[in-house]
């Protein structure tokens, strides 16, 4: 658990304002309206004092420590910032001007520091192809395995990945929450706020209108589920919109799936020019059985340039399974849930020592 942040004043406005950005970012504080214990100074992630403290102090301090910052309110006092020398600030923080800036900096105070989350993207090189199947059977498969996962529904016009994994009816968040979101939010409060479904952090569309995302909001939420670990899966349209070109760009891996059909190819080529271009690792999977003298994976690869990352034939009866209520990698011993541990298996470390 991550420590308070420690919060040293005894003036009201400033206090008042400094408790409601930790509370925007989803992180404890621990106010002290006297003088710090050692402990208190030495534990907290971040320090911030406030000048009327720091007048009163006058240099006698628990001792010298990184991420303490002097939180001052008037912009024509010059000597405040000799007051940050003897306090030893960072930083010398103004409010309400700095706001933004300070609001990011106690978000980073309370994550858990750790390697951001590795994010794999799926993607259809024609419509009705199975990227949502594929993606959610990442999830499932991932979370099965011991992985922190966090599955996003990016594709506003799909009936609903919690649909999908049986996990309509649990409570939490959907996107509509999330369509005005912009700035740093906090990853730890984002994934509290999702549903959990099969040991996932599902962030899909409800059933209501269809909103607009923005490239603002669906950076705001991947960045945050990201700085989690692990792993998140996204579920993207073949339409490159500002909000998909967004996540595109934060993956590391793209899935294209395409089944072996001459037309599909020709499909699969159009969304391999868009989307190719925003994402730094786009590989095929094939997806089969398809008609009679239809490609293959290696030929597929080979045609529209780009490597195979494998060959996922079709699971019997997965329609019905997910009709049921369980969700498609569901089953360990399944086609699916094998193509995908045997996918994770092969990917993860690779990317991990590319990264």
């Amino acid at each position: 658990m991550t420590a308070s942040i420690l919060i040293v004043t005894e003036d009201e406005t400033t206090l008042e304002d400094l408790l409601r950005l930790c509370a925007a970012a989803g992180t404890a504080a621990e106010v002290v309206h006297g003088t710090p214990t050692a402990e208190q100074w030495a534990g907290a992630p971040l320090v911030l004092v406030g000048d009327d403290r720091a007048l009163a102090r006058q240099g006698r301090w628990p001792g010298r420590r990184p991420g303490v910052l002097l939180i001052a309110r008037d912009l024509d006092d010059h000597t405040v910032w000799a007051r940050g020398v003897a306090l030893g600030a960072e930083e010398v923080v103004h409010l309400p001007d700095a706001e933004p800036w300070l609001a990011d900096r106690i978000a980073d105070a309370g994550e858990p520091p750790g390697r951001p989350a590795l994010t794999i993207g799926v993607l259809g090189g024609r419509g009705g192809v199975g990227t949502s199947a594929l993606a959610g059977a990442l999830a499932v498969t991932a979370a099965r395995q011991g992985h922190r996962t966090v599955l996003v529904d990016g594709d506003p016009l799909g009936g609903g990945l919690d649909v999908l994994l049986g996990g309509e009816r649990i409570a939490g968040s959907r996107w509509p929450a999330f369509v005005t979101a912009q700035g740093r939010l906090s990853g730890a409060a984002l994934e509290e706020s999702l549903p959990r479904v099969h040991g996932v952090s599902l962030l899909s569309w409800d059933r209501g209108s269809v909103l607009r995302l923005t490239g603002q909001a669906m950076r705001s939420v991947l960045t945050a589920a990201q700085r989690g670990g692990g792993l998140v899966v996204i579920d993207l349209p073949r339409t490159v919109d500002e909000a998909c070109a967004e996540a595109l760009a934060h993956l590391d891996l793209g899935l294209l799936l395409v089944p072996g059909e001459l037309r599909a190819v020709a499909a699969a080529r159009r969304v391999a020019g868009t989307a190719g271009a925003l994402v730094r690792d786009l590989r095929v999977v094939a997806r089969g059985p398809g008609l009679p003298g239809g490609l293959a994976g290696p030929e597929l690869g080979q045609v529209l340039g780009l490597p195979l990352a494998g060959e996922l034939p079709d699971e019997p009866g997965l329609s019905k399974t997910v009709e049921e209520g369980r969700p498609p990698g569901g089953n360990p011993s399944g086609v699916l849930a094998h193509f995908c541990a045997g996918l994770l298996g092969h990917a993860l470390p690779t990317l991990r020592a590319a990264a």
